[in-house]
C-alpha cells in the first residue's frame, strides 16, 4: 500500500477540530484507501475500535439505508454518548438529500465527521451555503510522479514515466502485472464514469454521443477549445449535436473529475477571461486506454501532469495571456504567484538552434513582475537561469517535494 502521507497528514491535522473532513476525487483515486489510512492512525493512538463508526454506501451490506432520515439513525444507534465517535460515510452524495444528516450530525459535540464523494456536486451551492465555515475540503487526485515512484523504485525516470503515462496513475494499477489486467480494470473504471457519474446523474440518454465527446476532449488535451468548436467540429463529422448538450455533457466529465477544466487569465489587465479553455484528464491510463497513444502529444502529456501537480501543490491554476503570447500556467496561492511554461524538449535540430527555447523565452520575458518564472522541460540539463528565468528538469521538479 502506498503512503499518502500529504492527504494524511491534513487529516491529522485536522483531528477532533469542529468542521466536516470532506474528501473529494474521481472513483479509485485512494479516496476509501485514506480513511482505512486514518482509521489505522486513530486506533494506534487510543481510539478504540467501538468509537469508529464506518459506512460505504457503494457496499450492498448497506443497501437497508435508502434515504438521509435511515442513514441518520443507523448512526445514531451506534453512537457512545461517553466518548468522542469518529464517522466516516464513503460515497455520501448516494443518498439524496444527504446534507440533512450531516448537517445533524456535525452539531453533535461528540462527533467528529468524515465523508467522501466522487462527484463536485457533492459540495454544490445549496450545500457549500448549508454548511459553510463548517467543513474543509480536501481534493484528492491520483497518484503523483513522486507518488509512483515509490511503487517501482527500481525505474529510472525515464522508464518510470512511460509506465505512469500509459498504466495511469490510479494506486490500484501498482499491484497489477500486465498491461492487459490494467486495461481490464481501466475499463471498468471508465464505463462506471461513463454511465453511473456521468449519464444517470445528468440524465443523459445518448452514450455514444458521450463517448465520442470524452474522445475529443481526451484527443485535445492542452488545445484551447470551446463548446462551438467541439459541436462544429462533431457536425463535420456527420454527428449532431447542439452546443448545450456538448456544454451539459463536458459538467458531467468535470463533476465526476474525470476532467478539470482550466480558464484564461489576463496577466497585463489581471481579469479573468470568459473565452477560450483547455481541458486536462484526472488519469493519464484513462486516455491512453480510450485513445491509446496518439504521436505527437508528448507536449500536451506533460504539460497534463505539471497541471494536476500545481494542483497538489495547493495552486489555482490558469492558462497565462500576455499580448498575443501564451503561458501554459499561471499558478497562485496565497503567497504569490508562479509563471510556468512546459516544453517537452528545448533542442533543435542542432545545438545551435535555440528556436524553441528563445519561443519559451519570449513570454516570459514580457512579464514585467518578480514573481518565479520557469521552464520545465525533459531535458537532462542541470538547473539553469536565463535573465532570471529557471529552467529545470520536469522529473526533477516532480520529485523535489
Amino acid at each position: 500500500m502506498i503512503e499518502r502521507n500529504e492527504y494524511l497528514n491534513i487529516l491529522k491535522r485536522f483531528k477532533d477540530k469542529e468542521l466536516i473532513k470532506v474528501i473529494t476525487g474521481i472513483r479509485r483515486c485512494g479516496k476509501s484507501t485514506l480513511l482505512e489510512m486514518y482509521k489505522n492512525y486513530l486506533l494506534a493512538n487510543g481510539i478504540t475500535e467501538d468509537q469508529i463508526i464506518s459506512i460505504n454506501l457503494e457496499d450492498l451490506k448497506y443497501n437497508f439505508i435508502e434515504d438521509y432520515m435511515s442513514l441518520y439513525n443507523y448512526i445514531c444507534n451506534k453512537l457512545k454518548s461517553n466518548r468522542k465517535n469518529y464517522v466516516f460515510i464513503d460515497e455520501v452524495q448516494k443518498i439524496n438529500e444527504f446534507q440533512k444528516t450531516v448537517d445533524s450530525l456535525y452539531i453533535k459535540k461528540n462527533v467528529d465527521l468524515y465523508i467522501t464523494g466522487s462527484n463536485a456536486n457533492l459540495l454544490s451551492s445549496e450545500l457549500a451555503t448549508l454548511l459553510s465555515g463548517r467543513y474543509i475540503e480536501i481534493k484528492m487526485l491520483p497518484l503523483s510522479f513522486k507518488e509512483y515512484k515509490d511503487a517501482y523504485k527500481d525505474l529510472n525516470n525515464d522508464e518510470l514515466y512511460q509506465k505512469y503515462i500509459s498504466y495511469g496513475s490510479l494506486p490500484y494499477t501498482t499491484s497489477l502485472d500486465t498491461e492487459d489486467d490494467v486495461s481490464m480494470y481501466l475499463s471498468s473504471i471508465y464505463n462506471d464514469i461513463i454511465i453511473k457519474d456521468v449519464m444517470a446523474r445528468k440524465k443523459i440518454q445518448d452514450e455514444t454521443m458521450l463517448r465520442s465527446v470524452a474522445n475529443f476532449a481526451m484527443d485535445n488535451i492542452g488545445n484551447l477549445v470551446s463548446t462551438n468548436n467541439i459541436a462544429n467540429t462533431m457536425a463535420n463529422d456527420g454527428r449532431d449535436i447542439n452546443v448545450r448538450t456538448v456544454e451539459r455533457y463536458l459538467e458531467g466529465f468535470t463533476e465526476s473529475f474525470f476532467l478539470y477544466k482550466i480558464s484564461r487569465y489576463d496577466i497585463k489587465g489581471k481579469q479573468y477571461l470568459k473565452t477560450g479553455e483547455k481541458y486536462y484528464v484526472s488519469d493519464l491510463g484513462l486516455r491512453y486506454f480510450i485513445l491509446g497513444r496518439k504521436i505527437g502529444d508528448y507536449g500536451h502529456v506533460l504539460e497534463n501532469i505539471v497541471y494536476l501537480e500545481l494542483l497538489r501543490r495547493g495552486y489555482d491554476v490558469f492558462i497565462g495571456k500576455i499580448d498575443e503570447y501564451e503561458i501554459d500556467f499561471v499558478a497562485l496561492n496565497n503567497d504569490g504567484r508562479i509563471y510556468v511554461q512546459v516544453a517537452e524538449t528545448l533542442k533543435g535540430i542542432d545545438e545551435n538552434d535555440t528556436k524553441i527555447l528563445d519561443r519559451e523565452l519570449r513570454s516570459l520575458k514580457k512579464i514585467n513582475d518578480n514573481y518565479e518564472k520557469i521552464i520545465l522541460t525533459s531535458d537532462k540539463t542541470p538547473l539553469a537561469n536565463e535573465d532570471g528565468i529557471k529552467i529545470r528538469n520536469v522529473f526533477d521538479w516532480l520529485l523535489d517535494k
